[in-house]
């Protein structure tokens, strides 16, 4: 039925990642560090605090901008975290970040407006900006700047039709946590050319280097940023599609409007469990940081003993982002390596913009022994030897 189809959609979706995927079906013995989801369960408590609120009635549409009581306490999380002010009005519930992101944007562009997409990236923000009829504008970066954006770059990708630009600190799949300096740099920028700084908070709690700043605590930034958060990652709740949008109340009030044309609302026993985490992050978060900070560090010391593979030091997120540039492969054919001779699957830096090629993302989602199996798998192929 091709004529039914969009022609936005008729030349089909599969990416490089879904090749290897499917050749790793193969092998009853692979390890996987290409999906960025969390391998450990939901706390018990969380689930079952949803339970019984799922019991007592939580069954409902809630309103439109979430229950009001989750929407206070991620109010009262930023003041007391990270000591920034907001009210109750700035924020909204949402299916998830990547609703937020498409539901920003949605509310944000008009048709052929442009967002700056610093490279590399989460790879469905272009689609995500496409989606709501924009224009993604890749700006890229190096390893030698440490994957951080110059304003040089930055200034030249500007033009009259762009509109914002999308920030994500930790980053996925660097795992690179911006400098002050970088993110001040991107304020001067985003206030002189008169841009909405879209902030993708979806990894603030895995920050090994110095603490997570969110962006809209920059001076003057609180009325041009939106801020999309996550439970997904910071709470091992993926599967509940549960996030939020930071904003000024009129940009809140206009996407509360668009959203009532799409999901309405976030589910209620979603939101439910989410507000328990809340208010257990003291508690359940901690623990959490150090497994992956661990796992992290492990394989970043296995990389350190391999020729032809570099890694940064682990600063953030969950991911570890290994440049292979030395084996002189592609990442797609190194990727495609290492699944058929060691059945370990990785994603190939290019699946998240030009400025990944050379690397791939490995996702620390396994535990420390399997890390050790598959890097020992690594040192007995003939492309990391010496």
């Amino acid at each position: 039925m091709p004529r039914f189809i969009s022609s936005r959609y008729q030349a089909g979706s599969a990416t490089q990642m879904s090749v290897i995927a499917d050749r790793a079906r193969e092998f009853d013995d692979v390890i996987n560090f290409s999906l960025g989801d969390p391998d450990l369960t939901t706390d018990a408590g969380i689930i079952e605090a949803a339970a019984a609120d799922a019991k007592a009635g939580h069954t409902h549409y809630t309103s439109s901008l979430g229950y009001p009581e989750l929407r206070q306490g991620i109010v009262d999380m930023y003041r007391d975290d990270y000591g920034v002010e907001r009210s109750v009005d700035d924020v909204m519930v949402t299916t998830s970040g990547c609703h937020a992101m498409w539901l920003v944007m949605e509310t944000l562009l008009d048709d052929g407006d442009e967002v700056l997409v610093i490279e590399p990236y989460f790879t469905p923000y272009p689609h995500q900006v496409r989606l709501a009829r924009g224009v993604p504008v890749f700006v890229p970066t190096t390893k030698e700047n440490g994957f951080q954006v110059t304003i040089g770059d930055l200034e030249a990708a500007i033009t009259p039709r762009t509109r914002g630009v999308i920030v994500n600190t930790p980053c996925n799949p660097t795992g690179v946590q911006w400098s002050r300096e970088a993110l001040e740099g991107v304020a001067r920028v985003a206030t002189e050319h008169d841009l909405v700084v879209v902030a993708d908070d979806i990894y603030t709690l895995f920050t090994y280097r110095e603490p997570f700043v969110p962006f809209a605590s920059l001076p003057g930034m609180a009325e041009r940023t939106v801020t999309i958060g996550s439970f997904s990652k910071d709470y091992l709740m993926t599967g509940w599609r549960i996030g939020w949008i930071l904003a000024p109340a009129d940009f809140v009030s206009t996407a509360r409007d668009v959203n009532e044309n799409n999901v309405f609302t976030a589910p209620s026993i979603s939101q439910r469990a989410a507000l328990n985490a809340l208010e257990r992050r003291a508690e359940l978060r901690p623990p959490v940081k150090e497994l992956y900070r661990g796992r992290l560090q492990r394989a970043y010391e296995r990389v350190q003993r391999l020729p032809h593979m570099d890694a940064f030091e682990p600063q953030g997120t969950i991911y570890l982002w290994v440049d292979i540039r030395e084996t002189g492969l592609t990442s797609l054919e190194c990727a495609a390596r290492i699944v058929e001779e060691a059945h370990i699957l990785t994603i190939p830096g290019t699946a998240f913009g030009a400025s990944g090629e050379g690397f791939l993302r490995l996702a620390v989602t396994v535990g420390e022994e399997q890390i050790d199996e598959a890097f020992d798998r690594l040192e007995r192929m003939s492309i990391f030897g010496d």
